[in-house]
């Protein structure tokens, strides 16, 4: 989804302002982080939970990293993937199987890691695969792996394809456990539902979202993050033309990026757009 998305409003903003703009393949929103911090990028996707630990120096941070926020992007569904006739009802009967948690420096490994301490398990309890989603989504169709974790919105098109030709369901993740993720994680975490007929499946079950933000460096010029956000929301019905959660980006919510203080540059940009 990062890429699909990033590849669009690299796209647009190569088209609308002086500049080229090219995207990367990471490997997810700890890396994402990493490379604004360092400068190896301008903008970068990553879930709230990775940035809020970024701009402390915790978790997967060593030390505080010079982030901030430019928009609260959209909302990102927990996924917890298994074939329909799976004995695995719940995070506990995850214990011993091959799993993918996610690729290595990804924030759907940090949140895997979060629920299962919050279940009284560790990530050394299963036998981690280690796979980005279309590579797990690969492993579970040709039964390598019998669950694996996406952090996503919903819905996930890889996801949506592999229901199409393999029977599938999703593990609940419950309000208690989720309340026991957010004791200790800046409370960035929310009980939702997937939607009756979510990849074929028909009931709700309940899950945990995260929020998705886009992220730059606090030395990016203001005016170019302005330029940026510009583009974003003038472009916002062209990129959901292609990737579906940009349907989700509202003005109205995209400065809600607490506990990341937004950009200085991304701050003008919303006071001057309600003139």
């Amino acid at each position: 989804m990062y890429s699909r998305y990033g590849t669009e409003l690299a796209a647009a903003m190569t088209a609308e302002l002086p500049i080229s703009v090219e995207t990367s393949e990471t490997q997810g929103s700890v890396d994402n982080l990493r490379r604004v911090a360092a400068g190896e990028a301008f903008l970068g996707f990553a879930q709230g939970d990775t940035a809020a630990d970024a701009v402390v120096g915790s978790g997967e941070f060593a030390r505080p990293l010079p982030i901030r926020a430019v928009a609260r992007v959209y909302d990102e569904y927990v996924h917890i993937v298994v074939p329909e006739d799976s004995p695995i009802m719940s995070l506990s009967d995850l214990a011993g199987r091959p799993v993918s948690l996610g690729s290595r420096d990804s924030g759907v490994q940090v949140i895997a890691g979060r629920l299962f301490e919050a279940t009284g398990l560790s990530i050394d309890d299963v036998q981690n695969a280690a796979l980005g989603v279309d590579d797990s989504i690969t492993a579970l169709r040709e039964g390598k792996i019998e669950a694996f974790f996406w952090v996503g919105a919903l819905p996930t098109p890889g996801i949506e394809q592999l229901a199409e030709g393999t029977p599938i369901r999703m593990v609940a993740i419950g309000p208690d456990t989720i309340a026991r993720v957010n004791e200790g994680h800046a409370g960035v975490y929310r009980v939702a539902d997937f939607p009756s007929g979510s990849y074929g499946v028909e009931r709700h079950v309940t899950t945990m979202t995260v929020p998705n933000y886009l992220v730059t460096s606090a030395a990016a010029p203001e005016a170019l993050i302005a330029d940026a956000l510009d583009v974003l929301f003038r472009s916002r019905a062209t990129i959901a033309g292609e990737v579906r959660a940009a349907e989700f980006l509202d003005r109205r919510q995209a400065i809600f990026t607490a506990p990341v203080a937004l950009h200085s540059g991304a701050s003008r940009y919303y006071v001057d757009s309600r003139r």
